[in-house]
């Protein structure tokens, strides 16, 4: 018998890839990269875990039911750590989405990951050492151990090798902008690959530079992303959002991941509030959130 589990509401939090180099495809058909993931904890979806009747895992997502499904990275954490640990309680999961999907902001694994960590913090005695569940996170998707950390990382491998990096963006101002664009992951590795015979540095529009204010191992900080070239030919409508968060005042900007969310880091709150209601006029949802 297992003990009987509380209820609980976990917040998972949305990321950003501060800069993404793409520095070649590997023979086992996984892409190698370097890229510094940044938390963006006012951008989260929730998880309201509840006691279940019986030995499975029941989930709900009232803005997506095409989520309450096997395939969900939620369901898969469950699944991978009872088979780890041999504790696997029965839930009910309410899953209500803020990130958006296909935006670039690793949602699904940061879903996964609450799970994961609402687990091994009940798990009691076979609860897991933290490099043991990153382990177990990475097999289930490359970006899942970044969000069992609690800052910001810089991701090496296909994403799975992390080193806590310090990044003081203190006194900035994050626009985060969200289109109703979806970019397909792999269609984006596929088109990289198709317009890069080999191995390039990258030539994002309007990349930029910033100091970080504290020491790292990315020092000064490189704002850029390699999908931007090949998304921007698919979707014109994310150079555009780019161009206008640049001409608005950010001192850089960048697209997140594959696509299709941008964010661009301004000086001004005052600046940055007012590109995001233009954004908003646009249908483009936006979140502005203080770099503290």
């Amino acid at each position: 018998m297992q003990a009987p589990v509380s209820e609980s509401l976990l917040a998972a939090p949305a990321k950003i890839n501060l800069h993404l180099a793409i520095l070649g495809r590997r023979e086992d058909g996984y892409h190698e990269l370097s890229t510094l993931f940044y938390p963006v904890r006012d951008l989260a979806d929730t998880l309201r875990i509840e006691p279940g009747h019986d030995e499975h895992m029941y989930m709900r997502c009232p803005e997506n039911p095409d989520l309450e499904s096997t395939s969900n990275l939620i369901y898969k954490a469950w699944k991978a750590f009872g088979a780890a640990t041999g504790f696997q309680p029965g839930l009910f999961v309410t899953l209500n989405k803020r990130i958006p999907m296909g935006g670039g902001l690793g949602g699904g694994s940061s879903d996964g990951a609450a799970m994961l960590r609402w687990l091994n913090d009940n798990a009691g005695e076979r609860a897991l050492p933290l490099q043991a569940l990153m382990d177990l996170a990475a097999g289930l998707g490359a970006d899942m151990p970044f969000f069992l950390l609690d800052g910001p990382a810089l991701a090496t491998g296909i994403g799975e090798r992390l080193t806590p990096t310090a990044v003081d963006l203190a006194g900035l101002f994050l626009l985060l902008a969200c289109p109703p664009v979806h970019v397909d992951t792999p269609w984006a590795f596929k088109a990289w690959d198709a317009a890069n015979d080999r191995p390039q540095a990258s030539q994002s529009l309007t990349s930029r530079y910033m100091e970080s204010k504290n020491p790292s191992s990315i020092s000064p900080l490189v704002v850029s992303n390699d999908f931007e070239p090949v998304v921007f030919a698919e979707h014109p409508i994310l150079r555009k959002i780019k161009e206008k968060l640049i001409r608005s005042g950010a001192v850089c900007a960048a697209m997140s991941g594959s696509g299709a969310s941008l964010f661009g880091l301004f000086r001004n709150r005052g600046s940055a509030m007012s590109t995001a209601r233009a954004l908003q006029n646009d249908g483009i949802d936006t979140v502005v959130m203080d770099c503290r």
